[in-house]
C-alpha cells in the first residue's frame, strides 16, 4: 500500500486533485469528512466539545452548530486550541482506521489523504510515501474563495494568513502541483503524478 499526503492552502485545488486520482482508483479519505465525523452526534468528540463549550452549541437535532462553534473560536487562541486538542486527535484515529480498512481489502492500494492542515498539525508525522502540494498563489485563491465561496477579499486573506505558509508547505512537499492555470492543466499534471505511482519500481 501506497499513503499519499494530499495538502495545500485553502482554495488551492485539493479536491480537484483528489477526486482526479479517485477516478483513476486511489482510495480517498477527506480530512474535512472525518472532522465532521468526529463530532456528529453520539460521538465521543462531540461529548467533549459539549462539555468544554457548553449545550448551546448543540441543535435541536442533536446536531454541533458548527457556524456557533466556529464564532466562539474565532479570534479565540486558547479556545481554537483547546477544541483543536479534542478534534485533532479523533481525526487522526478515525483516518488510521481508514487506512487499516483500505490495507486489509487491498495491500496494493494507493490511498489519498486529503489533509488541508498536514503541516501545521502532527498529521505531517505520519509515514507518507509522498507528499503532494496543491499549490495556487494567493490573489487566485482569493479570487476563487471570493466567486465560489462567497467570502469576501478581506474575509479570504484572512483565512489564508491563518494557514501554514507555502514556504512551509513546500518544504515538505515530494510533488507540486501547479494548480493557479486552467482545471486541465490542473488534471494533465495529477495523471501524470497517478502514472507515477503506478509505475513505480
Amino acid at each position: 500500500m501506497r499513503l499519499i499526503g494530499l495538502t495545500g492552502g485553502i482554495a488551492a485545488g485539493k479536491s480537484t486533485i483528489g477526486r482526479r486520482l479517485a477516478g483513476h482508483g486511489a482510495i480517498r479519505i477527506d480530512a474535512d469528512e472525518l472532522a465532521r465525523e468526529a463530532v456528529a452526534p453520539g460521538s465521543p468528540g462531540l461529548a467533549r466539545v459539549r462539555e468544554r463549550f457548553g449545550a448551546g452549541l448543540m441543535r435541536e437535532d442533536g446536531a454541533l452548530d458548527r457556524a456557533a462553534l466556529g464564532a466562539i473560536v474565532f479570534g479565540d487562541a486558547a479556545a481554537l486550541e483547546d477544541l483543536n486538542a479534542i478534534v485533532h486527535p479523533e481525526v487522526r484515529r478515525l483516518f488510521r482506521e481508514r487506512v487499516e480498512l483500505a490495507r486489509a481489502d487491498d495491500p496494493d492500494a494507493v490511498v489519498v489523504y486529503e489533509v488541508p492542515l498536514l503541516v501545521e498539525t502532527d498529521a505531517r508525522d505520519e509515514p507518507w510515501d509522498l507528499i503532494v502540494v496543491a499549490e495556487a498563489d494567493a490573489e487566485t485563491r482569493v479570487s476563487r474563495m471570493t466567486s465560489l465561496r462567497g467570502m469576501t477579499p478581506e474575509d479570504a486573506r484572512q483565512r489564508i494568513s491563518r494557514q501554514g505558509s507555502d514556504a512551509q508547505r513546500r518544504a515538505v512537499a515530494d510533488i507540486v502541483i501547479d494548480t493557479s492555470g486552467s482545471e486541465a492543466e490542473t488534471l494533465a499534471q495529477t495523471d501524470r503524478l497517478w502514472e507515477r505511482l503506478i509505475n513505480r519500481g
